[in-house]
């Protein structure tokens, strides 16, 4: 492929999950000064959030809480749920922002300033994190109904991740506000078999397989070496390492949903052909980026 019909770093095609991956990739190395610093500061605050109710669960290093805590731990993962989902989405709106450059290279239009912006993509973060939240606390259902709410549970937590993942992109590449980018998210989600739903939640599960493998096993060689005299020492190894865990994985996940959100629209809407018509006529493409900019509440 041309220089002229692509210029950025990230492919303007439709790509599989491997190269999806990749694209992830190469958007976080066109931003990776601003969206590394800003996941070790949002992990950090993560942390901080989930420590005290890490301490009234009463876990242990196998993130097992006290025998009378269960209802507390249940609440630890609803909060954490909704506090990953927020992060997530900053980190994807912050991505966003280096999608016309990564896309276009030096001749991308500038990217959105002021307030307008970023109020929307608190919002959207906001709104992603409430609806995850409120899936997850079903959780608080399953004593009752014997755990047959279990998959109820998983399918609405699945559903809204996967389907709020585009909000932020549209937000910061769009520029559209909260409202019509959760809409417009929604719908990106369901074309093509549910097709970006399904690899969001697969990228998910996948990294918290990483996650899970790296954090425990880094817990299980401290053990090896330090005892614990209380739990409390427990809950700040299990921050400490999450923490530094998170740093990357968050990053990238974002990462990930923005090279979604431009294949998602290079294989339904012919991103790639209307860019690179702009690109060799050498027209402004904003109006390709952003057909409806500023539209919705």
């Amino acid at each position: 492929m041309s220089q002229a019909s692509q210029p950025g770093e990230v492919p303007l095609r439709p790509g599989t999950f491997g190269e999806l991956l990749d694209a992830g990739v190469a958007v976080l190395r066109t931003r990776w000064r601003w969206l590394l610093p800003f996941g070790l500061l949002l992990a950090t605050v993560e942390q901080l959030v989930l420590f005290p109710l890490r301490r009234l669960a009463d876990l242990d290093l196998r993130y097992l809480p006290a025998d009378d805590r269960w209802h507390s731990w249940m609440l630890l993962v609803v909060i954490g749920l909704a506090t990953e989902a927020f992060v997530i989405a900053l980190l994807a709106g912050a991505a966003g922002r280096g999608i016309p450059r990564a896309l276009l290279g030096r001749g991308a239009p500038a990217p959105p300033t002021g307030a307008r912006p970023v109020l929307a993509l608190l919002l959207v973060a906001g709104s992603v994190a409430l609806l995850l939240g409120l899936a997850a606390a079903t959780i608080f259902g399953w004593p009752a109904t014997l755990y047959l709410l279990a998959p109820l549970t998983l399918g609405l937590c699945a559903w809204v991740y996967g389907a709020a993942g585009s909000a932020p992109l549209v937000v910061m590449v769009e520029r559209r506000g909260p409202v019509a980018a959760l809409g417009r998210s929604l719908v990106l989600a369901h074309r093509g078999v549910l097709r970006v739903l399904l690899i969001r939640v697969l990228a998910y599960l996948a990294w918290g397989v990483i996650r899970v493998a790296w954090g425990f096993g880094l817990l299980g060689l401290i053990g090896l070496f330090y005892v614990s005299p209380h739990t409390t020492m427990d809950n700040i190894l299990t921050g400490v390492v999450f923490l530094l865990i998170n740093v990357l994985a968050y990053p990238m996940l974002g990462s990930l949903d923005a090279s979604l959100y431009v294949a998602a629209r290079v294989r339904t809407e012919g991103l790639d052909l209307a860019l690179r018509r702009a690109v060799a006529r050498r027209v402004d493409p904003t109006p390709v980026l952003a057909p409806t900019a500023g539209a919705g509440p």
